[in-house]
């Protein structure tokens, strides 16, 4: 044990040439675009049609709020998906569960354009595609978290935040590609035609992305980061018993490296990264999701014009991802999440009032606005910090479950409420509120956590 021990610490940094980085970049900007793509899809039928192809026997309202709930179911599968993948992935390595990864969701979301409607099969419809949403989520619920550590571990580490900036390029990516889709769906389809078979197509579509993932991530090496750690030899990591049984044998310096990353109390660490998705997850839900359908049912703004805005805010984002990013690396991960989440809470409640002024100027600004200040560039941000915060023992789990717990507290839940209490006040202040709150938890957060723009990644211990 001792040697295999010392022979894994001996070993020389593990290269990767410049093709590698480019390799690892696409493929990481692809399966995270094409995870966001299947969740952007599935959201925007849930908003503009599931509830009257799943749900046509209740009110507008409520038929809402059923859409919306199915939304969200697939964020309990996406937190199983997390523990499991999540310590697959810390225990012999990121590339061998991507792939997995890529191949769930794709082949969900292909079947769920291929799904009976509830006029042909009855009750069996909604319970099919709960089903095909928990594989969806299964899958999911590993794949951005994977996607996040294998580009922080691959990028040099003075440009690091702008390389995983990549991951929330992807989503903003994969956001564009299903907003689009839709856009083009809602301008030349009748609602006739898109209720009967229109709808189906972006789902359909989205298989020729996965082959193309998938082959993609056949030739991926392995993060040079887990390949270097420590504590792995011969490809998987050794068990805790492994590692202590270890520490007793090695030397004083060999057994401390070792002991940093076991022995450490966690928590607090992981609690940060919780605090810093809260503000991202929870606006991305309200804006990217409930907005869309609130407008169309709500305020009888044409069904186009959210999706319209969300396009354009998508694009925008091509220049705030990356921009973010570079921020991130010149000045430090903690004042730029500090200054986003006071403009977001700042500019909530005029933003609002623009979406809602019926205006379609109006809307266009205010959801670029909410899209490019309150999710994108947060989510630049969280790609690099949250692999930063935590060891690489244990990275792959515990961002994997900080996102995925983030999801379902504020992104999968928020727009349950948000339809719910806009139905109770019978306005939209409550949206702003929520936007307000999210994104206070995260500047109270950033504040607490530590600066961890630098940090050697093969390092075993949480930064905190």
């Amino acid at each position: 044990m001792k040697d295999s021990v010392t022979a894994a610490q001996q070993t020389p940094p593990a290269q990767r040439s410049t093709r590698d980085l480019a390799r690892a970049a696409v493929s990481g900007w692809l399966g995270t675009a094409m995870e966001f793509m299947d969740f952007q899809l599935y959201s925007l039928a849930a908003a503009i049609v599931f509830d009257k192809i799943f749900f046509p026997d209740v009110s507008p309202a409520i038929g809402l709020i059923a859409a919306m709930a199915t939304y969200g179911v697939g964020y309990v599968a996406r937190l199983a998906g997390a523990v499991y993948f999540g310590r697959m992935g810390d225990r012999i390595g990121r590339k061998k569960v991507l792939y997995l990864t890529i191949l769930l969701m794709g082949a969900s979301t292909t079947l769920i354009g291929a799904l009976p409607t509830y006029a042909t099969i009855g009750i069996l419809a909604p319970v099919l595609l709960v089903v095909l949403r928990l594989v969806q989520g299964f899958g999911a619920g590993a794949e951005i978290a994977g996607a996040t550590v294998l580009l922080a571990e691959y990028a040099p580490v003075k440009r690091r935040g702008l390389i995983s900036s990549l991951v929330s390029l992807g989503t903003n990516s994969g956001t564009l590609a299903a907003s689009g889709l839709w856009a083009i769906l809602l301008a030349v389809l009748s609602e006739e035609q898109l209720l009967a078979w229109g709808w189906r197509l972006p789902f359909l579509l989205s298989f020729a992305l996965m082959l193309f993932a998938v082959w993609l991530r056949r030739g991926l090496k392995e993060s040079p980061v887990f390949e270097e750690r420590p504590d792995v030899v011969g490809g998987t990591a050794l068990t805790k018993d492994e590692v202590e049984s270890a520490i007793v044998t090695s030397d004083e310096r060999e057994g401390g490296v070792l002991a940093a990353g076991i022995r450490q109390r966690k928590g607090k660490a992981f609690f940060l990264a919780l605090g810093l998705r809260f503000g991202q997850a929870g606006n991305s839900g309200l804006v990217q999701t409930f907005l869309v359908g609130y407008l169309a049912t709500n305020l009888a703004v044409g069904r186009s014009v959210p999706t319209d805005a969300i396009l354009y805010g998508s694009l925008v984002g091509f220049a705030t991802v990356p921009v973010v990013g570079l921020l991130g690396d010149r000045f430090g991960r903690r004042v730029v999440y500090l200054v986003l989440t006071a403009l977001t809470a700042a500019i909530a409640f005029p933003v609002m009032l623009l979406i809602t002024s019926g205006s379609t100027p109006g809307v266009m600004l205010g959801m670029v606005l909410g899209l490019n200040v309150g999710v994108l560039g947060l989510f630049s941000l969280e790609s690099v910090t949250m692999a930063e915060l935590f060891g690489a023992r244990a990275r792959f789990t515990q961002l994997a479950l900080a996102k995925e717990i983030g999801g379902i507290l504020a992104t999968a839940i928020g727009p349950v409420l948000a339809a719910t209490l806009t139905a109770v006040t019978g306005s939209w202040w409550p949206i702003a509120a929520m936007l307000v709150v999210y994104s206070l938890i995260t500047f109270v957060s950033a504040l607490l956590a530590p600066e961890t723009r630098g940090r050697d990644l093969v390092r075993l211990e949480d930064a905190v």
